[in-house]
């Protein structure tokens, strides 16, 4: 696939799994050069050429659909809005959908796509694709390109760099304070989640050790008791497994070397081993396979 900031590479079109609860079906584009598929008033969001939208990441997030409502005799009160619901779980079954293809590389940094082309194959109405790039741009992901859709962000080395500094700013002092208050049986029951990366990156699941990454950390950050320490280093962790422009994918060994130093921390924090803590949660971050 060619790369490019601005240019759609040329691919052909395929289906993709259907949201569970929604009445268009998923296909693959039709239209020749040119067209412009128009959905929930989006204007001059083109459609064609564009790069494949991410394959069966929707599975792994989609869940059991809401039924319509049964229809409402004349004079009876209102149902509940349950379609507002619907949607928004919607959109987080497709902003999941969307983070999982960016830690995959299956959104290629440079690259522009469209909220319709994507909502096409989702098998979505464009609205909670947009609104789930909107996110995506909040945090950085994405940028948008006007009259045209969303490119995601190419990232260079020292940003990458930069945000390993600033999670060992952050977290850092915290894993010392509580290495010394934390007594060994709370680190303990932790082992299950440092062990469920183990499990996911002998699997070589990029995605999925990406999940089982972010949730150890949180967890031990989580010990701390303060939430908004939790949320702002999950965001600068979950950008940091955003891959680099035209990097190579992360080895399986790789993972395998990245799980290992989580029970190793473990280890070190049980024994109140302060050196060897503050070692390895510096180097987790330079040294992280994602």
């Amino acid at each position: 696939m060619q790369q490019g900031r601005g240019r759609e590479a040329t691919v052909p079109p395929y289906g993709a799994p259907r949201v569970p609860g929604q009445s268009r079906a998923a296909g693959p584009l039709s239209g020749a050069p040119g067209e412009c598929a128009h959905d929930d008033g989006a204007r001059g969001e083109h459609t064609h050429s564009e790069p494949p939208a991410p394959r069966a990441v929707v599975e792994r997030s989609a869940r059991r659909g809401v039924e319509p409502p049964a229809p409402r005799a004349p004079g009876s009160p209102a149902p509940a809005p349950r379609a507002a619901v619907h949607r928004h779980s919607v959109r987080g079954q497709i902003l999941a959908a969307l983070r999982t293809a960016l830690v995959d590389g299956e959104l290629v940094p440079g690259e522009v796509y469209s909220a319709p082309a994507l909502a096409e194959r989702f098998g979505v109405s464009a609205t909670p694709v947009r609104e789930a790039m909107q996110q995506l741009s909040i945090e950085g992901a994405v940028e948008v390109v006007p009259n045209r859709g969303f490119r995601v962000t190419e990232r260079s080395p020292r940003e990458l760099a930069e945000l390993a500094e600033v999670r060992a700013m952050i977290e850092v002092p915290v894993m010392l304070r509580l290495a010394r208050t934390v007594p060994a049986a709370r680190w303990a029951e932790l082992r299950p989640l440092a062990e469920a990366t183990t499990e996911a990156a002998a699997t070589g699941d990029r995605a999925g050790y990406a999940e089982c990454d972010r949730a150890f950390h949180r967890a031990l950050l989580a010990l701390a008791g303060n939430q908004q320490l939790v949320q702002v280093a999950d965001d600068l962790h979950r950008r940091a497994q955003w891959p680099l422009t035209a990097a190579p994918v992360a080895r399986r060994g790789d993972l395998v070397a990245d799980a290992a130093e989580h029970l190793a921390l473990l280890d070190a924090l049980c024994a109140q081993n302060l050196p060897v803590v503050q070692s390895l949660v510096r180097e987790h971050f330079t040294g992280s396979a994602l």
